[in-house]
C-alpha cells in the first residue's frame, strides 16, 4: 500500500551545516498494517514521517501510496500535503479550544475543497466519534476533556476524512504512564477494527512492541533493522538494536567453531566461559563477537543444572519488583542481570548457577563503531 524507496531528506541546521536526517530509507507497508519507526531522538524517524506527509521535501527517492506516486525525485513529482488525503496526529493534539468535540471533528469536512452537506457531515462525525468512544461527548467543550479523551479526539479528527494513510507522531508521549498503557490497547483495537494503514513514530520500545505488525529501528538517519516485534526483540542483528530495544546482557566472545551440523549454532569462548550460541550471521574461528542474552532468559538455581551454558556465580544485589525479581549475579569479572519469578529467593552473597538456552544466546558481530560512539 505504502512504498518508500531510497528516501533521502536533508536540511540546514542553525550553523548552516547540512543535516542528513534520512539516508537511503526504504520500506513497504501492506494495506491495513501498523508500521512503526522506532529510534532515539534525532535518528530521522519524524523527518521520514514528515516526508511521507509532504511536510518536508526530500532530496531524493520515491514515495507511492496504492501505486500512485506522491513524491518522486526521478519524475519530478511532489503532491502538496493537503492533496495527499493522509490523516496525521502530532505529539501535541492541537485541539481547537473554542470548539466543542463535534465541531473539532467536523471542521476538516467544513473547510474541505469538496462540499459536504450538513447531514453527511453529521453522519461522518458521529461515525468516527463512535469508533473512538466519544459519541456521548459530542457537545462537550474540547478543553474539558481528559488527556486520553483529547488524544482520541485528535484521532477522530484525522479519521473523519477517511484517509488513505494514518500518520502518528509520538501521539501518547504527553500522557501519564497508566493512561499511556490503556491508550495502547485503544489504538490497537481501532487500528485493527478499522483496517487503517498506519505509520507510527515513537522512541518508546514498549509502544512499538505492543502496537506494531512490523518495526523499523532507526539510527543516524538509517534503518538498521526491520522486522516483526518478536524478531526485533529476540533476534537483534547488531549491538545498537539489542541495546535500544529492551534490556540485555552483553558478553565479549571469540568464535571457536560451528556447533555440530546446525548452521546457526556456534561454540564461543565468552567472558563467563564456554557457551553454545545462535546467530543468523556467518562467523569463522577466531572472529570477535558479542553475545546478547535477555535477563528473562537467564535461569537461576541453587543446584547445578544439567546441560550446556551453565555458569557459577555469586548474588551481588537483588531487587523485588512485584511480579518479578531482578538479580545481579557476579560471574568472574562479569555482572549478569537475571529476571526471575519472586518464588526464587536467595540471599545476597549466595552461590547460584546460571543457565541460558543456546537459542536465547544471540551472537552478533562486534560493532566497533557503536562501541566507540557509546
Amino acid at each position: 500500500m505504502l512504498s518508500v524507496k531510497n528516501l533521502c531528506t536533508e536540511y540546514p541546521n542553525d550553523k548552516g551545516e547540512v543535516v542528513k536526517a534520512a539516508q537511503d530509507v526504504s520500506f513497504d507497508v501492506p494495506e491495513g498494517k501498523l508500521f512503526t519507526l522506532l529510534g532515539p531522538s534525532g535518528c530521522g524517524k519524524t523527518t521520514t514521517l514528515r516526508s511521507i506527509a509532504g511536510l518536508e521535501r526530500p532530496k531524493s527517492g520515491e514515495i507511492t501510496v496504492g501505486g500512485v506516486a506522491v513524491y518522486s525525485s526521478g519524475k519530478s513529482i511532489f503532491i502538496q500535503p493537503n492533496k495527499r488525503n493522509f490523516g496525521m496526529v502530532f505529539q501535541s493534539y492541537a485541539i481547537w479550544p473554542h470548539m466543542n468535540v463535534f465541531q473539532n471533528v467536523a471542521f476538516p469536512l467544513e473547510v474541505s475543497s469538496r462540499k459536504y452537506g450538513k447531514q453527511e457531515i453529521e453522519t461522518r462525525v458521529m461515525r468516527v466519534l463512535r469508533a473512538v468512544g466519544l459519541d456521548q461527548y459530542a457537545d462537550r467543550e474540547a478543553t474539558k476533556m481528559s488527556g486520553g479523551q483529547q488524544q482520541r479526539l485528535a484521532l477522530a479528527r484525522a479519521l473523519v476524512m477517511e484517509p488513505k494513510l494514518l500518520l502518528l507522531d509520538e501521539p501518547l508521549s504527553n500522557l501519564d504512564a497508566k493512561l499511556r498503557e490503556r491508550m495502547r490497547f485503544e489504538l490497537k483495537r481501532m487500528q485493527r477494527e478499522l483496517g487503517l494503514t498506519t505509520i507510527y513514530v515513537t522512541h518508546d520500545q514498549s509502544e512499538a512492541l505492543a502496537l506494531s505488525h512490523e518495526i523499523a529501528v532507526m539510527s543516524a538517519g538509517r534503518i538498521v533493522q526491520c522486522g516483526s516485534p518478536r524478531d526485533i526483540y529476540e533476534r537483534p542483528r547488531n549491538k545498537f538494536v539489542a541495546d535500544f530495544v529492551g534490556i540485555t546482557n552483553f558478553l565479549d566472545a571469540t568464535i571457536e567453531a560451528p556447533e555440530g551440523t546446525v548452521d546457526s549454532r556456534f561454540r564461543v569462548h565468552s567472558s563467563i566461559g564456554k557457551l553454545c550460541v545462535t546467530s543468523s550471521e556467518s562467523f569463522r574461528a577466531g572472529d570477535a563477537a558479542l553475545i546478547s542474552v535477555r535477563p528473562e532468559d537467564v535461569d537461576l538455581s541453587v543446584e547445578r543444572p544439567n546441560g550446556d551454558n551453565v555458569a557459577e556465580g555469586v548474588v551481588d544485589t537483588k531487587v523485588f519488583l512485584g511480579e518479578y525479581m531482578d538479580y545481579q549475579v557476579r560471574v568472574a569479572d562479569q555482572v549478569m542481570l537475571a529476571r526471575v519469578h519472586p518464588s526464587f529467593n536467595v540471599s545476597t552473597g549466595s552461590k547460584v548457577y546460571l543457565h541460558m538456552n543456546p537459542e536465547k544466546c544471540i551472537c552478533i558481530p562486534e560493532d566497533k563503531q557503536y562501541r566507540q560512539a557509546a
